[in-house]
This record gives C-alpha cells, sequence and structure tokens, in this order.
C-alpha cells in the first residue's frame, strides 16, 4: 500500500485548527484504501502546537508573520519572517514528500502555500467566514481547489475567480463535539435537575469585554440558572461562587459541557458558530467588533440573526442589562428556543468533514 503524505496547515486561533483536526481525523480514519501520513504546520510559538499536541498529529513549527492592511512598522519586521517562513516551509514540504497542502487559514499559511506552489504540489484551501480574509485571498491565487462554509461566499469569488474550481462544504467540526453527553456533563458539575444550563464562551483566546458583561449580572444569573463560563487564560478568575464555575479554557470535558448547555452565550467565530449549529445550540451572539477585527465576526452574526439562527448583542444594544433580559426570555420561551434550534441547523451541515477528506481522497488517489 502506497503511503500519501498531506500536510495541514493553519493557525492563530482555533477557529484555524480544530475544523483542519476534524477533516485530518477523517483521513486517519479511513485508511483501508489507501495509508494517510498526516503532519501540520505551524507557526513558532503559537496556540495550535498546544492544540496539536492532544491529538498526536505531528508538527512542524515555521517563523510566522503578521499581514496587515494598515502602515506600521512592524510590517518592515514581519517580512522578513514571511521570507523566513517561506524558506522553511519549502524545506519541510520537499523533505517529507507532501502529496498535497490543505490549508485552513490564518497568517501562518500564506508561506507554505506558496512554497507548495513553486514544489507543484496540489494546493486546497478553506474559507470558514462569511467574509475571506486577507490569509484566504492571497492563498487562493495559488490553490487548485477552494471550499467554503456559505454559498453566497463561494458566489462573490466565482465572480474574480471564474475558473477556479469551488465548493461550498460548510464548517468541518471535530467528531468529539458529536460525542458529548447532556446527562454526563450535568453529573460532572453536580448540576441540579431544576436548573438550566448557560455555557459562555468568549473564544479560545478569552474576551475581556464578554467576562465584563457577565460580571455584572451575575447575581442574577446564578439566582436563577447555572452558569459555566470559559474566560481565557489572561482574565480567568476562580469561582466559589454557587452555580458558578469558571475556566480558563475548557479542553477534553468541552463536548460533555456543550451538550449539557441549555443556552450559549459567545463570540460569532467561524468555529464557534459551527460546533454550537451542529448541535442545534440556541445563542447569543457578541460579536468582536471591527474596531478590534477586520469585523468578520460581525458579519458572521449578522448573517445567523438573519437567517432566524441566533439572537445579535452589538453597539447601542450591547449591555449587561440587555443580556440579562434577552436571556431570560430565551430561556423562559420554549417556541423561540425552538425555533433558534431549528434554523441553525439548517445552516450548519453536519457531513463537511466527510465532505472534504473524500475530495482530497479522491484527489492524491488520482495521482498514483
Amino acid at each position: 500500500m502506497k503511503q500519501h503524505t498531506i500536510a495541514f496547515t493553519g493557525g492563530g486561533t482555533g477557529g484555524h485548527v480544530f475544523p483542519g483536526i476534524a477533516v485530518a481525523e477523517k483521513l486517519l480514519c479511513d485508511n483501508e484504501t489507501t495509508d494517510i501520513h498526516i503532519v501540520w504546520i505551524g507557526s513558532n510559538g503559537g496556540m495550535e502546537k498546544d492544540i496539536l499536541s492532544r491529538y498526536d498529529i505531528p508538527f512542524i513549527s515555521i517563523p510566522a508573520g503578521k499581514l496587515r492592511r494598515y502602515f506600521s512598522i512592524l510590517n518592515f519586521i514581519d517580512i522578513f519572517k514571511i521570507i523566513g517562513g517561506f524558506i522553511a516551509a519549502l524545506f519541510f514540504l520537499k523533505k517529507i514528500k507532501a502529496d498535497l497542502l490543505f490549508s485552513k487559514g490564518g497568517f501562518v499559511t500564506v508561506p507554505p502555500v506558496l512554497a507548495a506552489k513553486l514544489l507543484g504540489i496540489p494546493v486546497i484551501s478553506h474559507e470558514s467566514d462569511l467574509d475571506s480574509g486577507l490569509a484566504t485571498k492571497i492563498n487562493g491565487r495559488f490553490s487548485g481547489e477552494m471550499f467554503f462554509a456559505y454559498t453566497e461566499t463561494m458566489d462573490s469569488w466565482v465572480n474574480n475567480f471564474p475558473n477556479q474550481k469551488v465548493l461550498v462544504t460548510g464548517n468541518p467540526v471535530r467528531k468529539e463535539i458529536f460525542e458529548g453527553i447532556r446527562s454526563r456533563g450535568r453529573e460532572a458539575l453536580n448540576i441540579a435537575k431544576d436548573k438550566k444550563v448557560i455555557l459562555v464562551l468568549g473564544g479560545s483566546q478569552g474576551a475581556l469585554e464578554v467576562n465584563n458583561l457577565i460580571e455584572e449580572i451575575i447575581d442574577e444569573l446564578t439566582s436563577s440558572y447555572f452558569v459555566i463560563h470559559q474566560m481565557g487564560k489572561l482574565s480567568y478568575k476562580k469561582s466559589d461562587r454557587k452555580n458558578y464555575v469558571t475556566a480558563s479554557l475548557f479542553k477534553e470535558d468541552f463536548p460533555d459541557i456543550l451538550a449539557a448547555s441549555d443556552l450559549v452565550v459567545s463570540r460569532s467565530g467561524a468555529g464557534t458558530l459551527w460546533e454550537n449549529g451542529v448541535l442545534g445550540k440556541p445563542a447569543i451572539l457578541i460579536p468582536l467588533g471591527a474596531g478590534s477585527s477586520r469585523g468578520d465576526q460581525v458579519r458572521n452574526a449578522d448573517y445567523f440573526e438573519n437567517q432566524g439562527a441566533a439572537v445579535v448583542l452589538k453597539g447601542s444594544n450591547l449591555n449587561s442589562a440587555r443580556l440579562l433580559l434577552e436571556i431570560n426570555k430565551l430561556l423562559d420561551t420554549k417556541s423561540v428556543i425552538t425555533e433558534l434550534e431549528k434554523n441553525v441547523k439548517l445552516i450548519c451541515n453536519t457531513d463537511s468533514a466527510e465532505k472534504i477528506a473524500e475530495i482530497i481522497k479522491q484527489d492524491i488517489g488520482s495521482r498514483e
């Protein structure tokens, strides 16, 4: 049986790593007809190395420079990191004899994609957000195939790249998310039977804004509900309060915790949206604003709200009193919760990882 080596690249946030892991899992679980070896290329000092260590996927680190749309002296410094990343990626891709490169996004992906193109290695890129990021726009010019989570994103892309092979796949979700057990999550945290559970997620790196909003209304929340709060490493505070559990970052226990939740309060990063969505979790979204990002979370959130799949708080509507009002309204109104559950499942398909893995296998098989 011939061995094929597939290089994955992505990093910076969990949203650029976990979907790639979902695809890798599908490829590694189906090795009956093809012997597949997977290597991940990420940044020096990036969070992706820590995440990958939990999945037994070999990790190769390269220098990574940030791509900025605005003037900064750091642009001149980072250009040398990008060049260094390109040289390192060129060396490693040639050394491991990669048959294909799958790019999941983030600034670290640009050097490996460029190196793969130079080496004649096929490249597939996937965009998780409604709007394509700068790294994806660059990578797309050197990718043989482009995959998107949303039809709207693909349609706008086709106008610029009419001859490229494109496909809407949705966002891949790692298999452990589907394996969470509600009763196990509630029992692990000793949650009373009469308590509904609110899960607060600030993203893989936490969210000070979300944490502050919850802190302002925690007395009211814990008097009626059980609150589970992922605070982020920099903002973590241990809780001694009844009906309130905090953590810096949920890891192996996250699937059970997500399964146990009745309502999710979160940012609107693509990965978080899809992991909530495939389980039909009703959500209140607090997107990271355009002043702190490129605005992708705002547009992701608006899309879900327009589809009747989430409640969104932003701008003048974003304050702790309004958040408490919306939480109580949702958890007190079964019909509204049911509608959100139904609509979010219509957006978030559950077979994205299978689709992408199957295409990758077909692509490498066609090269034999």
